[in-house]
This record gives structure tokens, sequence and C-alpha cells, in this order.
């Protein structure tokens, strides 16, 4: 059996999905910023997959919501725009992130910190959360931009962006949140909170690879990005990914309406399947669940090294992760593992579950028992287990 378990890193496309992009590769391929009728064939496409997106995180039509190839684009775009704005003129000279940022935000600011900007990391409690106070205490008088992630791709912990949101109007501050695990899984109303620049992936909700977009309130439109045409409205020139931005339309109006089935059905079968893997001895996980998004557990299993787990459960035919699918070549501890502040060898030890609506329940109990298989393998073979007192919990979730 095959068992897809990586959802966090990218999902499958809907096949309703796939069906309304198929026409746009062969039989109607016109540029939509042509003047013939080839244009008129995809023009009134993009229009209306655009009123979907805007509709999906409830933006109004005086936003600017400017497609772009993915997330990573999108977060790059804001940050060094911030630079070259604020930065860079000597406006400004700080930013605020937390350190378990995506690596799109964490490398570039990183980078613009290299360029003579200074970065504030906040940290992450034994939660995997931060704090609302903790960006109120690092707000100074030079802050440009506050950037913090909507939900964590590693442990689904939710951040309280709404909060945040509220302080960083009461300074004046600019607020950017990484929503890309957010959309699909929880409630995106941009209009209920102050933010001014949201980004998000189709493919994380079952949408196409290739596309993404950034949201702009009104009055807060960053530097253009590319320069030379006047596609989405001189802010990103390129010709439109046509098919692309009509998958991302019907995928986020899906997504939408699949939400109450997320956060109902999805989370149910996730805590069964958790509850389960926390039955087997000296397993922790990250995050409560009352602060996680619905579909994902990071778990980890003392004495067993991550990268050896998958390889069992890859053998099995079962696709999961130790962390960030843009990070998947490192083999170093689990970024957020150290961040909480787990020991040594438990930061090597952590897998990431992350469930979509297509999972079922027979995936899971099959997934299961692998495990099971798996750790009892791997620990009679470990040279560290024999040696862990059992029950030492590193400020995480035990199991039984």
């Amino acid at each position: 059996m095959k068992v897809y378990l990586d959802n966090n890193a990218t999902t499958i496309v809907d096949p309703n999905v796939f069906e309304v992009m198929e026409p746009f590769f062969v039989q109607k391929y016109g540029n939509p910023n042509s003047l013939h009728a080839f244009a008129g064939e995809t023009h009134p496409h993009i229009k209306t997959a655009m009123t979907k997106i805007y509709a999906g995180i409830n933006a109004n039509t005086k936003d600017s919501v400017v497609i772009t190839s993915c997330a990573t684009e999108s977060n790059n775009w804001v940050l060094k725009s911030i630079y070259f704005e604020y930065i860079l003129t000597g406006k400004k000279n700080h930013i605020i992130i937390s350190e378990v940022e995506h690596p799109s935000i964490m490398a570039t600011a990183r980078f613009i910190e290299s360029m003579g900007c200074k970065v504030t990391y906040l940290p992450i409690n034994s939660e995997g959360l931060i704090t609302a106070q903790s960006v109120r205490d690092s707000i100074t008088s030079k802050t440009a931009l506050v950037s913090v992630m909507w939900a964590n791709n590693e442990t689904g912990a939710i951040f309280p962006v709404e909060e945040i949101g509220q302080i960083c109007e009461e300074h004046n501050v600019l607020f950017h949140t990484d929503a890309v695990q957010a959309i699909g899984k929880l409630p995106v109303n941009v209009q209920s909170f102050n933010v001014d620049y949201l980004t998000f992936s189709a493919h994380k909700f079952h949408g196409p690879k290739g596309v993404g977009a950034l949201f702009m309130k009104k009055g807060k439109e960053l530097i253009p990005l590319l320069h030379g045409g006047s596609q989405m409205g001189g802010y990103r020139s390129g010709t439109l990914n046509v098919p692309g931005i009509v998958g991302m339309g019907k995928a986020i109006e899906q997504a939408v309406d699949a939400l109450d089935f997320e956060m109902s059905e999805i989370r149910e079968m996730r805590d069964d399947f958790e509850d389960a893997l926390l039955e087997i001895p000296d397993t922790f996980v990250v995050t409560p669940r009352r602060n996680r998004t619905p579909n994902t557990i990071l778990i980890s299993f003392r004495g067993i090294e991550g990268e050896s787990m998958l390889w069992d459960l890859n053998r099995e035919g079962i696709a999961a992760s130790t962390g960030s699918a843009c990070a998947s070549e490192d083999l170093e501890a689990n970024s957020v593992m150290e961040a909480i502040g787990a020991d040594e060898d438990l930061a090597h030890t952590a897998i990431r579950f992350s469930l979509s609506r297509y999972t079922t329940q027979e995936e899971l109990d099959h997934t299961l028992e692998v495990v099971k298989k798996a750790v009892t393998r791997l620990r009679e073979i470990s040279s560290s287990y024999a040696y862990t007192p059992e029950g030492h919990e590193s400020g995480l979730t035990a199991g039984h």
C-alpha cells in the first residue's frame, strides 16, 4: 500500500482542479494580455479565478493580490522590498521574525541582515509557540516590519497572528504573515485582523505547483518585484501562468468549502492516529492540539534517528518527513526541536506526519503497524536507546 502523509510539503492536485486547468495547455493557449480573439478565450477565466482567490481570503477589491510562482518568491519579495524602501534609505533599520520561520523567510532575513538590517529572532516556548507579548517587547521606533507565520510547517503550531496584527497597528509597524500552512486548514480572513501582507502557495491546498500569491493591503503596496510589463498591475511583470491561476482559483474555492471537513473529520482522524502513536513508549509530540493545525503531528521516538525511521517507512511505501521540504537535504537536527530546548539526541528523532482530505483510515492503520515494527527494529540496534532514562520528557508531551 502506498500512503502519502507529507501534505505539509505538497498535496495531490484535486481532480476537479486538474479538469479546469487542462484546456489551457493546448486548447485555449492565448496570452491573456494580447488583443486578438485567442486572448479573449483565456482572459475571462483569469478574471474568474482571481475573483475566487480574492474571496478565498476575503480580500477587498481595493486590495492587491499579485500572482507569483510560490510563497518563497512572495516572502522574498516582502522582505527585500522592505529593505529597499525602509532600511536602505535609512527610514528604519529593524525587522522582527520568529526563529522558526520557513527557510524562505529565514534565509532572506539573514541576507538583508548582512546588508545592514537589524533582525530580531523571536524564540518559541516549550510548546513551539511565540507570544504576542514578545513581539510587543521587541518593537522599537526603528522597526519596519514584523513577519510571523500563521501556522508552522513542521509542528502545525498556530501563532497569535490576530494579536500580533493589533500590536503592529498600534505601533504603526507593517505586518506580514506567511499563511502557506493556514489556507485549507484554518479560516483565513484578511479583513478580520490587521495584516498588510499575506503569502500562500496553491500546491499546499490541492492546487498546482509553481503558482502562489501575495496579498497587499490597499495603500501598503510594495516596490514591484519584476519590471518590464503591465501584468499584475505592474507589480510583477511577465506572461501570466494561465492554467496555474485557473487551478489556484478552483483549489482555493474547494479548500474553503472543505474547511469544516478538515477541522472535524481530519482532526478526529489525526487525533486518533496520534493517540495510537503515543501508546508507544518514549514518544513525544510537539505543540498541544488546541494550538495546532488539524492535520499535523510532529512526533519523536527516543533512540531513533529520524532518517532511519523514514527509511523504514519508505520501504513500505509510506511518505512522511523530518521537517521542511525546502531543507530536506539538510541532515542536521530539527530546528524546531532545537528551538524548544529538546536535548541533542531527541532533536534528531522528529518525524512529521501531515494528513489531507484524501487520507483514509485504512492508510493510517497501515502506517501505525509499520511504525510499531520500525520502532522495535531500530531500538534493538540503537547504540543510545538502552542508556536513555525512560520517561525523560524534555519539555514535550510524552507518550505512555
